[in-house]
């Protein structure tokens, strides 16, 4: 099954469990921004390649503000996550995690990790 095919609110909510699992809170304006460009990313590799030019610019217009917010919401987003966040699921993730000494990924290290993850679980299903 490919991820273009299925409704927004079912990849939605499956994205949404995958960031509280991984400790993102949701009260954060980064939370949101998240979600919508990890979507965004899942439905489109290309986004990825090119964050600060395409990716955080759409998910901008969407809320109404810039790309520099929200690329500065989201890296916050992140280093909350990776400082408070359970790290046997970061370990699953991405094969490393704060506890290793490790720095944090990059926002497009971690959009694309996840994207890629909701990818191949929706492929799977």
């Amino acid at each position: 099954m490919e991820i273009a095919n299925l409704d927004d609110c079912f990849i939605e909510k499956y994205i949404t469990n995958i960031m509280l699992e991984m400790g993102i809170p949701a009260h954060l304006k980064g939370y949101h921004y998240l979600r919508d460009a990890i979507l965004l990313s899942g439905k489109d590799v290309e986004v990825v390649t090119s964050v600060t030019k395409l990716l955080y610019p759409t998910v901008a217009r969407r809320y109404k503000t810039t790309g520099q917010k929200v690329e500065r919401a989201i890296r916050n987003a992140i280093e909350v996550s990776w400082s408070r966040g359970n790290d046997e699921t970061f370990v699953n993730l991405f094969g490393y995690s704060s506890s290793n000494g490790k720095t944090r990924p990059t926002n497009s290290e971690y959009i694309a990790r996840i994207a890629d993850k909701v990818r191949l679980d929706i492929k799977s299903m």
